[in-house]
């Protein structure tokens, strides 16, 4: 009689854990089966927080690029002004081709500018759609390594339409650099720290598409008309 009520009454607690769990599971499926806004409404409430956190993220990196533009440059190729006073930031993919017909405009803007204007390249190959934009963004910052940034990157949008290996080491022969060098270079994890350290600014900025532009925190996207750069330099230099 006592063995019979001793093991009657007997359960391991791991079964008794195990079996609390069960119906804590249950009960927890049935009030979201029967409440399924609370779901609804916690995820719209995760998401909201995470948009006003990466949008106070991008407001604290657009102020940092209108008090003090020059903070941005980094290890980044620049031309133009020495004074970084009025700087403008380029996000651009070598195979997009909104990006080679925003470059002619850029082009054009820094002839007329780069007096009191410094232009910054940084790179977001939307590799997605672009199976040659981070190879051809290794290849031109390998040419920044031996001082040929600019002249590649022209090389690189005026010949958009013959992106590969070939063309990488022809633009670099013609610009008499150390191929070598060139190659070690533009295969090397430095090359794609860069990258990655260019894609985590753009990130932070919450761009998702090129090429898009600042110029002391003021953005603008697409292929952006030459009076829209000229509108927002006179804009910046008067808020000086």
């Amino acid at each position: 009689m006592l063995v019979c009520i001793a093991l009657s009454s007997c359960s391991s607690p791991a079964q008794s854990n195990d079996a609390a769990s069960e119906d804590l599971e249950a009960q927890v499926l049935q009030i979201i089966r029967d409440n399924p806004e609370v779901i609804l409404e916690s995820v719209q409430a995760y998401q909201q927080q995470q948009q006003e956190t990466a949008q106070e993220a991008r407001r604290a990196v657009v102020a940092e690029m209108a008090s003090d533009p020059a903070s941005v440059i980094g290890d980044s190729p620049v031309k133009g002004a020495e004074s970084r006073e009025i700087v403008m930031v380029e996000f651009s993919d070598f195979q997009c081709p909104f990006c080679a017909k925003a470059h002619d405009t850029v082009k054009a803007f820094m002839e007329e500018n780069g007096d009191r204007v410094t232009l910054v390249y940084k790179h977001l190959p939307l590799v997605s759609i672009h199976p040659q934009a981070l190879p051809a963004a290794q290849a031109a910052w390998a040419a920044q390594q031996q001082g040929q940034f600019w002249a590649y990157y022209d090389a690189l949008f005026e010949n958009q339409d013959r992106l590969g290996d070939d063309l990488y080491v022809e633009i670099a022969t013609d610009l008499g650099l150390d191929l070598e060098q060139f190659d070690r270079d533009r295969n090397s994890d430095e090359s794609l720290q860069a990258v990655q350290a260019d894609l985590e600014l753009a990130d932070e900025l919450g761009l998702n598409g090129t090429p898009a532009f600042f110029i002391n925190g003021e953005g603008l996207s697409g292929a952006v008309e030459l009076a829209e750069f000229e509108a927002v330099l006179e804009r910046v230099t008067a808020a000086r």
